[in-house]
C-alpha cells in the first residue's frame, strides 16, 4: 500500500487545487454538511454528494448543475429517490428549493426522482425521513461549495468527513471513518490526499480537518 501525500487544505479554493493535483479531496464542514452526510452514510444512504446553491460565488469555478447531472444519473442507475439538503434550516421546502434551481436543473435533466427536501442540521437530519438506498445531496453555502469546486476542477474522488458525532458512530470513530474511506480510494487510484477545512473562519473545520488528516497518517501507518 502507497499513499504519495497527506495534506491539508482550506476553502473551496483549496479544495479546486487538490483536485488539480489529482488527490483524492475529504471535505469537512463540520457545522453541518460533512456531519449531515455522515449520518446519511450511517443511516444507509447509496451515495452523497455535495453542490454549491445559487448565491455561491467562490474564486474558483463551480457547477451544480454537473452535481446535479452525476448525482441523478446515479439514482436513476440504481432506480433510487434522491434527497435534498439545503438552507435555511428553518423555512420551508420551497425556501430551500428556491436557493438551489441551477442544481435541480440537472437532476430534471436525468429525470431522477426527488423523495424529501430537508434541512442541514447534522446528525439530527436523518430523524427526519428513511434515509437507506437513497442518493443525498446537500447544497450548502460552505461545504456544498468546496465540495462543487473539487468536482469542477476533476477530482476524482470526493469524499466527507467529519469529527462529529452519529447516531452510529461516537469518539473518534467518525474521523477514523473518514480516514479509512480515503485511504481506500487513495490507494486504488495511487494518489494523495487532500483533507480541506470548508472555511477558513471555522476554527471547527480546521481542527477538524487537522484531526482527520492526523487519523490518516495513522491508519496509513497502522495499515503499512
Amino acid at each position: 500500500m502507497k499513499i504519495n501525500t497527506v495534506k491539508l487544505g482550506i476553502n473551496a479554493s483549496g479544495a479546486a487545487e487538490a483536485a488539480r493535483n489529482g488527490d483524492v479531496v475529504v471535505i469537512v464542514d463540520v457545522i453541518d454538511m460533512s456531519t449531515t452526510l455522515e449520518a446519511a452514510l450511517d443511516a444507509g444512504a447509496l451515495a452523497v454528494f455535495g453542490a454549491a446553491p445559487d448565491a455561491a460565488a467562490p474564486p474558483v469555478p463551480i457547477n451544480p448543475e454537473k452535481v446535479g447531472l452525476l448525482a441523478g444519473r446515479l439514482a436513476k442507475k440504481k432506480e433510487a429517490e434522491v434527497i435534498l439538503v439545503a438552507e435555511p434550516r428553518v423555512g420551508s421546502d420551497e425556501q430551500r428549493l428556491s436557493g438551489i434551481t441551477r442544481l435541480c436543473g440537472g437532476l430534471a435533466r436525468t429525470a431522477a426522482k426527488v423523495g424529501s427536501v430537508l434541512p442541514n442540521i447534522g446528525a439530527e437530519t436523518v430523524r427526519l425521513c428513511d434515509f437507506r438506498d437513497k442518493v443525498v445531496i446537500a447544497a450548502t453555502s460552505t461545504g456544498g461549495v468546496a465540495y462543487d469546486a473539487a468536482v469542477q476542477a476533476g477530482a476524482q474522488v470526493v469524499l466527507t468527513g467529519t469529527v462529529a458525532r452519529t447516531m452510529s458512530k461516537k469518539g473518534s470513530a467518525p474521523a477514523r471513518a473518514a480516514a479509512s474511506r480515503a485511504i481506500k480510494h487513495a490507494n486504488l487510484l495511487n494518489t494523495g490526499i487532500t483533507v480541506v477545512a470548508a472555511s477558513g473562519n471555522s476554527m471547527e473545520d480546521i481542527l477538524a480537518a487537522e484531526y482527520i488528516t492526523k487519523a490518516i497518517l495513522e491508519e496509513y501507518q497502522r495499515l503499512a
